[in-house]
């Protein structure tokens, strides 16, 4: 067979492929839409001449349909109609066919007077409106039969109630039945907003509110129950839980928003309900402006960047589009699976990755230098709690050393910004790891940055819930140190987000603490796991360790709640510390007497060295 060198061009550019299935497409819709307004044109006259095709000047309206189909043709060009801008059969598409008919309608009514009015003026108006309803019944009954063709098969697929009618909800249904592929089949929708008792979401009914869960579930033979509100807290997720529980029913959720950020929800979105939905989910709601103000087209640098808090910080800083974005961190491998997580590649050939350790001064100076960052999130530290008692010295050169040598750096190379990660073990310290916190907290308050303090985050590395979860993987025991012990609990995706925000308020000199919500009993989440889980798991008290508390707090003694920019973040001042006084820690020191420093350093009066005049 003979190919000519016109059709091989088009078969081998995939481009021009592409352009080949597009325009027959786009060409069969100016068409279609051209056929309707000329049947319109037809239907319009007939009715003013009351149905008497006779009295119908066929030639004339002829003439007239061709006319239209040219002046349709390039006004909805114009609008945007034939050049791929809308879905077929969306809204906004609908909205450009009336558009298209509104303008084409009174030059059709010009060019008829010109051509010596070859159909009644009256039919002209009529006709745009028939139009109008042939257009949008045609667009409506292709895309229905498209729904209807993607559908999934209702007796193959897992049956679903959908918790929430809400835009989360309709993205849910409208991705689980235009898949084939879907495994879930939307049923019914749960809704506690009375005003859509009556709504449906293509074909599928709000039957209740979330109080008729179990008889719908029954009434509809359900085997899941999808909770398809992003905005959705923790709070609810344990309500509709509980509910289902006895119902031997599937519970599902979607991510919340700050994992959604901005995008729809598919099908692939749709996962079981972790233990970080039970406890710390919440809408943080983030001023998009400010951020991007200080992130979009900035040097941003993460210290840490291996590190749960770091590798998050890294991923959401990507989304606004910095610069450049500096991950540094001593632990290669968590380089690598961060970015794994970013691009894909993780072939550790991008100068952006830093293998430093904040404990060096010349090479935090060389990467500065090199890179020279506009804002600094610096999340690196030692931050387990009993390794820390045993070993002050090694919180004293990571958490406060380095630090202090980070802020420096900082300084010295004309840093803009810079947030300092701190924890809730800061406030009126007990501990190692609270005291070498607070000291930073203070030594940042010195060169007029800020830090940022919240409590424990689900999902990081040696988190509870990890602990928990592998002790049930190995049987058990799960161990808790207390019955009453609580401890505040915020996903890293929230925490991070907040972290962020924070950064947008530029606030020196202060700390600023996040709201971490309702502390949990650290007993009831052991509960939960243990009888979640398929076989019989103990639960073990052993007691607190030392330098633990029964409870967190947020604020320290004399620390007031105050949020004048941000409902979810209280801005402290801090009283500073110069980083001169670091003299007096001698990391050789015996343990008793390092702890003891670090204790008076942490409580001492605000000290700022005097300039020498």
């Amino acid at each position: 067979m003979v190919v000519s060198s016109a059709a091989r061009e088009v078969t081998d550019d995939p481009s021009r492929r592409a352009r080949a299935g597009v325009l027959p497409g786009r060409a069969a819709r100016a068409g279609a839409d051209a056929a309707a307004l000329s049947l319109a044109l037809l239907i319009a006259t007939l009715l003013r001449h009351d149905g008497d095709l006779a009295e119908v000047d066929l030639t004339g309206l002829a003439v007239l349909s061709a006319v239209a189909a040219v002046v349709l043709a390039v006004t909805g060009s114009w609008w945007g109609l034939y050049t791929g801008r809308w879905q077929y059969g969306c809204f906004e598409e609908i909205a450009a066919v009336a558009k298209t008919l509104a303008v084409t309608t009174p030059v059709l009514f010009v060019l008829d007077t010109l051509l010596g009015r070859l159909v009644p003026r009256s039919a002209i108006i009529g006709a745009g409106l028939i139009a109008l309803v042939l257009a949008a019944g045609v667009r409506y009954s292709v895309r229905l039969l498209r729904d209807q063709r993607l559908r999934p098969s209702p007796e193959h697929g897992v049956r679903v109630v959908v918790m929430g009618a809400g835009e989360g909800g309709a993205q849910a249904v409208r991705s689980m039945l235009r898949s084939p592929s879907s495994p879930y089949v939307p049923v019914a929708l749960l809704d506690d907003d009375p005003a859509k008792r009556t709504l449906q979401i293509m074909g599928v009914p709000v039957a209740g509110t979330r109080r008729a869960l179990p008889d719908v579930v029954r009434r509809y033979g359900a085997h899941s129950v999808l909770i398809a509100i992003p905005s959705a807290g923790a709070d609810l997720i344990r309500e509709l839980t509980d509910t289902a529980a006895p119902m031997n029913v599937d519970v599902k959720v979607v991510p919340p928003v700050v994992e959604l950020f901005g995008r729809t929800v598919s099908v692939d979105d749709i996962r079981p309900v972790s233990h970080a939905d039970l406890l710390g989910r919440r809408e943080i709601g983030i001023d998009l402006a400010a951020v991007a103000g200080y992130l979009q087209g900035r040097r941003v640098l993460v210290t840490g960047a291996g590190g749960s808090i770091g590798s998050e910080l890294c991923r959401q800083v990507a989304r606004f589009r910095p610069e450049r974005l500096v991950m540094l961190d001593r632990d290669e491998s968590g380089l690598h699976a961060v970015q794994l997580s970013l691009d894909g590649r993780g072939l550790l050939d991008d100068r952006n990755l830093v293998v430093a350790d904040i404990r060096d001064s010349e090479r935090l100076d060389e990467v500065f230098a090199e890179h020279r960052p506009h804002v600094v999130f610096h999340a690196a530290a030692l931050k387990h709690l009993p390794l820390l008692e045993m070993h002050p010295s090694e919180a004293l050169k990571t958490n406060i050393i380095g630090t202090y040598q980070v802020l420096q750096t900082a300084l010295r190379h004309g840093v803009q910004r810079l947030v300092n990660i701190s924890t809730d073990k800061a406030a009126d310290p007990v501990s190692v790891l609270g005291y070498s916190k607070r000291i930073t907290e203070r030594l940042t308050a010195a060169a007029a940055f800020s830090s940022v303090r919240f409590g424990n985050v689900l999902g990081s590395r040696g988190s509870v819930l990890t602990a928990f979860a592998a002790q049930v993987e190995a049987g058990g025991p799960i161990t808790v140190t207390d019955p009453d012990v609580t401890r505040y609990f915020m996903t890293v995706q929230e925490a991070v987000r907040l972290v962020i925000q924070a950064g947008a308020l530029r606030s020196p000199g202060e700390v600023l603490v996040l709201d971490m919500g309702e502390p949990v009993r650290i007993a009831d989440v052991a509960k939960r796991l243990a009888d979640a889980a398929e076989r019989h798991v103990a639960i073990v008290y052993t007691g607190l360790r030392p330098g633990e508390k029964l409870e967190e707090s947020l604020f320290g003694t004399g620390e007031r709640d105050n949020r004048p920019h941000h409902p979810l973040i209280s801005q402290v001042p801090v009283p500073p510390l110069d980083g001169s006084v670091l003299s007096l820690l001698d990391p050789a020191a015996p343990r008793h007497d390092l702890v003891a420093v670090l204790r008076w350093l942490s409580e001492s009066p605000a000290f700022v060295k005097e300039p020498i005049p």
